[in-house]
């Protein structure tokens, strides 16, 4: 597995990742484009054999003390071992380097895998948008994160005597369960 920045060149693959994970709402590809090329926008890909099996994208404008994060995708075939966590890791360090204090998204009300991979990183249920994706009718949950306490906390448990991340009690262990 490697992760990199996305460029332009991985818009097809992303598309049709995008369109076997969100058949019914995928964002076009002009919409991605834009994505891709905008000065505001990060996006990285997980490869596996030379395939692309995952990609995730976060919104933020240099300067803000804000962020979104846009997207996290992974291929049906590659969930369940922790690449979701670590593509959520790669879009929170890059937020952090950036200078942003705190971090949104919306989440499907119908995914509870994503839910708790977003809880388990310190998110928290800020509102939600009824009937939010369409023309599924589901609600978005929108989640906050304290960025700079998640860093914080990631920097006491690297620390010598710190929290061990191979501890299957830590509640930031990759346990290799659910959507990521």
């Amino acid at each position: 597995m490697s992760t990199r920045v996305a460029t332009l060149d991985d818009l097809d693959a992303i598309m049709a990742l995008e369109h076997a994970s969100f058949p019914t709402d995928a964002w076009s590809p002009a919409m991605m484009r834009e994505e891709l090329a905008s000065p505001h926008g990060w996006y990285v890909v997980v490869e596996e054999t030379g395939r692309l099996v995952g990609y995730a994208g976060l919104r933020a404008v240099r300067g803000a003390r804000d962020a979104d994060i846009q997207t996290i995708t992974i291929a049906a075939t590659a969930r369940g071992r922790g690449r979701g966590r670590a593509l959520l890791t790669a879009l929170l360090d890059e937020a952090v380097r950036r200078g942003v204090h705190d971090v949104f998204l919306e989440v499907r009300a119908d995914n509870p895998v994503a839910q708790r991979l977003y809880v388990s990183e310190g998110f928290i249920e800020v509102g939600r948008r009824p009937r939010y994706y369409q023309p599924d009718d589901v609600d978005a949950i929108v989640m906050q994160l304290d960025l700079r306490g998640w860093s914080a906390r990631r920097t006491e448990d690297a620390a010598p005597g710190g929290a061990d991340s191979t501890d299957p009690e830590s509640p930031t262990a990759t346990t290799g369960k659910g959507w990521c």
